[in-house]
């Protein structure tokens, strides 16, 4: 949870019982600052472009359909197509990722680059290129580390010579990576919320205000080129009772199964094949996810499909070939984080924020048709639960709950009405991955 409290237009804490600091921030400071914070958002915004028009291109060149074709490819008929585009995904980051490790310099991961380190360019740009590559033709990982990367990366290079301070410096750049997202997605205060709260961990004058600028900026950048369209088209979600009890029982269901996720992932991503073995390794992942998705196409790309179908399903939903909705969703579920885990544990580079919203819509979904059956409603769309079942799993796989619930609102487009279920669910989730994190840490003493 990010820490308040009052700090100096530079960033400087204040003690308590003591008066800020004045002078520091002198007008030509204070006008470089602003200039620097609207580079890093122009910055985050062209990170996000880029990003966005490579998926659309390999997209459309792989499955004939632009605009995240996963979910057009997931309705078209040919299954061993879709194998043979993700088997084909599966050799060439394996060659491509096996060649940056060996004679290009190492990564840096965003979080490092925010504690100081520098972030080389070819690689950075080579790394975030192999892994939308990877997603636009089918691998099942997420594509938001990508832009996060390249916007961190260009907040180094516009605040490198700019004479900012070490604390400022780090919070550009952490803003220049969640500008990248919140580009990319069009996302802005969400983008704002992951700065502070998951790179940062910290909620000041000093974090906020770049932070909101910088994703606005963005957001707006991107917009010039990406169409304002709203990635997760969801039907209209009624309240009730049973959905409300329903969101209290299911959240810690949903904490333990995201703390299970998280720990399957970071074990297989530390086991993950170095060196010649990820020329073996990563194309037989591929080509698994390939296979499962001739059945389950679904599974394809960074989960937005699985998240689509999810949020529109119903029980009465005549086209559902040879499994209930209900069943349906849960296989769709268990289908994603098997390949997910599975392209992580192989030696992919990628996220896992898109893929968790769309575990937690299908495993929700499936539960929440499951609970309509004990109590039903004069609706029959799983839509709600299927909402709150992302909001809840992505909150615990975040660990960052107001994040994710701005993220899966703002990715839904949806009101207010939707937050008293999903609130009650994330309560329970969170609470759940807090225990669950204490009881290890005190098991570890």
């Amino acid at each position: 949870m990010p820490r308040t409290g009052p700090a100096t237009p530079t960033g400087h804490a204040v003690a308590p019982g003591r008066a800020a600091p004045t002078g520091h921030l002198t007008s030509a400071r204070a006008i470089r600052i602003a200039v620097v914070t609207a580079l890093v958002g122009v910055a985050g915004g062209v990170a996000g472009t880029a990003v966005w028009l490579a998926l659309q291109l390999i997209q459309f060149v792989a499955f004939g359909f632009p605009y995240g074709g996963h979910l057009e490819a997931a309705d078209a008929e040919s299954g061993w197509a879709r194998f043979l585009a993700v088997a084909a995904a599966g050799v060439l980051t394996a060659v491509a990722w096996w060649a940056l490790r060996r004679w290009a310099k190492r990564t840096v991961a965003v979080t490092a680059a925010v504690a100081g380190k520098r972030m080389p360019a070819v690689s950075t740009v080579a790394n975030a290129g192999v892994q939308i590559l990877a997603v636009g033709l089918g691998g099942s990982i997420g594509k938001e580390v990508a832009p996060r990367e390249i916007g961190a990366w260009l907040a180094q290079v516009v605040t490198v010579r700019a004479g900012l301070s070490p604390r400022e410096t780090r919070i550009l750049v952490a803003c220049g990576a969640a500008a990248g997202l919140a580009a990319v997605y069009d996302v802005p205060l969400g983008g704002a919320l992951f700065a502070v709260e998951v790179l940062l961990g910290e909620l000041t004058f000093a974090t906020a205000v770049p932070a909101f600028a910088t994703s606005a900026i963005a957001a707006f950048t991107a917009r010039l080129v990406i169409p304002d369209e709203v990635l997760y088209h969801v039907p209209s979600m009624p309240m009730s009772e049973s959905l409300l009890v329903w969101s209290v029982i299911v959240g810690p269901v949903l904490g333990f199964a995201g703390v299970g996720f998280v720990k399957l992932t970071n074990r297989l991503q530390a086991i993950a094949p170095k060196g010649w073995h990820l020329l073996v390794v990563l194309p037989v992942a591929f080509a698994l996810v390939g296979l499962v998705a001739v059945w389950f196409p679904e599974v394809l790309g960074n989960g937005r499909a699985l998240g689509v179908v999810a949020m529109n399903a119903s029980l009465d939903d005549a086209a559902v070939v040879g499994l209930a909705p209900i069943l349906l969703l849960l296989v769709l579920g268990i289908a994603k984080t098997a390949t997910t885990a599975v392209t992580i544990g192989a030696g992919a580079v990628g996220g896992t924020l898109t893929p968790s919203i769309a575990i937690g819509s299908a495993v929700g979904g499936g539960l929440g048709g499951l609970w309509l059956l004990l109590w039903p409603v004069d609706s029959s769309s799983l839509a709600a639960f299927a909402f709150v079942g992302a909001a809840a799993f992505l909150a615990t796989t975040m660990r960052a709950p107001f994040t994710a619930l701005v993220l899966v609102l703002e990715f839904t487009q949806q009101g207010t009405d939707i937050l008293v279920p999903a609130l009650l669910a994330i309560a329970g989730s969170v609470a759940v991955s807090y225990v669950l994190a204490r009881r290890r840490s005190a098991q570890m003493a």
